[in-house]
């Protein structure tokens, strides 16, 4: 694996605020990336998953600043649906494994490029949508084959605030110039 590419990289530069700013779609995974992974099943068999009120607002701002918004998962979820249909997410896919090709049947249903989506995921079967994306990302506990494809780890982890980071950036690339840099986190470069 190349240095640059490494869990423990150092960043080379940033990404372009050009990048930021052709993203027309932020795609998601669910567990590890919008949670920390954890999926609390009950002896009833219901289940139970904690979401970040600082990434559900972070959504909520990029719906209003006109980003599109999907979360792509492996499995379904009634939890996953509840929180998605609370946030008004407009494209909710479950039971996806194959995180690429999902990705690439909504962005071409949507009329987009992989330049203007960017992916964050958390494992080996995120880790080509990651690499495909125009901005391609992973929180910091993500599997190595994700954390190599990606293009940006936030500082925060996955269910804490990583994918706010990931909505702050965008946001940033659209809003009048304030001199507010928006949060660092480690980059590959673009």
């Amino acid at each position: 694996m190349p240095a640059a590419r490494s869990a423990l990289r150092t960043p080379r530069s940033a990404i372009s605020a050009a990048a930021w700013a052709r993203i027309r779609l932020l795609a998601l995974d669910v567990d590890g990336v919008l949670t920390d992974g954890t999926v609390r099943i009950a002896s009833d068999g219901t289940e139970s998953k904690d979401f970040s009120i600082l990434d559900g607002l972070g959504l909520v701002r990029l719906h209003r600043a006109g980003v599109i918004v999907a979360w792509i998962s492996g499995r379904p979820s009634g939890a996953s649906r509840i929180r998605a249909a609370e946030l008004k997410i407009p494209h909710l896919i479950e039971g996806r494994t194959d995180k690429l090709a999902a990705l690439q049947e909504l962005a071409a249903a949507l009329g987009l490029t992989a330049a203007q989506c960017a992916y964050m995921g958390d494992d080996d079967i995120d880790a080509p949508a990651i690499a495909w994306a125009g901005i391609g990302l992973a929180p910091a506990g993500g599997m190595p084959a994700a954390l190599a494809a990606a293009d940006l780890v936030p500082g925060r982890p996955a269910g804490l605030g990583a994918v706010r980071e990931v909505c702050d950036h965008l946001l940033a690339a659209r809003a009048p110039k304030t001199g507010n840099p928006p949060p660092r986190a480690r980059t590959k470069g673009r």
